[in-house]
């Protein structure tokens, strides 16, 4: 079998992308910072029949993140899919004016530097299997920049242009590199931006295989 890591996974979009991709027969490495929390998610889906495990690290620590990979790699097997999916910080999203260079580290190391490290991270396992998928989520300011979230507005779309970059280079090896786009929140009972529904819209994203760029739903809704 080959696992799906989930950085940023909690029991929102992350669960229920791992219950999805679980009963695909993959196992689930869970990434996130806290212990206690990540560890009770993975025994709920151990109730469920899912093979999931905890792994912990904050993805602004580059060594942390990789050592969650390179151990979730070894105790569950090749990591083929890679999904990026932290939730920003609120400090994050100041208006453009109160925000300096200062204001903008954290930004650019939560969605830059951590996707970075983590693709660098799972690439050779993904070229060693001949395929692998890579999924960036994102909210809307990755394409509409706000001026009261300057933080993710100039950071995500940094991550955009990088994963667009990894898209169409690591297509010959086999790597697909696609991201989604969920304007607004993610809301339960929502037709198309309930977890479970995003999470079928990011299970056809690895399966079908086609283009960078997709969108939960209307970037004014």
């Amino acid at each position: 079998m080959t696992t799906i890591a989930i950085i940023g996974a909690g029991p929102g979009l992350g669960t229920a992308v791992a219950r999805r991709f679980g009963r695909e027969g993959f196992t689930v490495a869970l990434i996130a910072r806290d212990r206690e929390r990540t560890e009770a998610l993975a025994a709920e889906l151990g109730r469920e029949g899912v093979t999931a495990r905890a792994f912990t690290a904050d993805v602004r620590a580059p060594g942390a993140l990789s050592a969650a990979l390179d151990a979730a790699s070894a105790a569950l097997g090749p990591i083929e899919v890679l999904q990026y999916s932290p939730v920003p910080q609120r400090d994050f999203m100041l208006p453009v004016l109160e925000t300096g260079p200062d204001e903008l580290t954290g930004p650019i190391e939560f969605s830059v530097y951590g996707p970075v490290t983590a693709v660098r991270a799972v690439l050779p396992g993904m070229r060693e299997l001949g395929r692998g998928t890579v999924l960036f989520v994102n909210g809307g300011t990755a394409v509409v920049p706000h001026p009261e979230r300057t933080g993710t507005s100039l950071a995500f779309a940094a991550q955009s242009a990088y994963g667009h970059l990894l898209h169409d280079t690591l297509a010959a090896d086999g790597i697909h590199v696609a991201q989604l786009v969920i304007p607004g929140a993610i809301v339960p009972g929502h037709p198309r931006k309930d977890p479970a529904v995003l999470a079928d819209t990011l299970w056809r994203l690895h399966t079908e295989r086609h283009g960078f760029r997709h969108f939960a739903d209307d970037l004014d809704a």
